[in-house]
């Protein structure tokens, strides 16, 4: 596996994960504040991520809006 791979691979681990707690309704306020910084820091917008990818349910998952909470 190729460097390029593994970070895809942890990229995705990492937000499966984020993904999970929040759906879960059990993520802490500190979760969800990752979870946004998390979503900022990739450029996550509704209209730049792919369809039913992992960082689209995520952003979709949030229990807020997170443009309020970036700004």
């Amino acid at each position: 596996m190729n460097k390029k791979q593994q970070i895809d691979d942890l990229h995705d681990a990492i937000t499966q994960e984020l993904l999970l707690r929040v759906r879960s309704g059990e993520a802490t306020a500190s979760e969800l504040s990752v979870a946004v910084k998390f979503l900022k820091d990739n450029g996550a917008s509704l209209d730049a991520i792919m369809a039913d990818s992992p960082m689209d349910n995520l952003l979709k998952d949030l229990p807020f809006e997170v443009a309020e909470s970036i700004q």
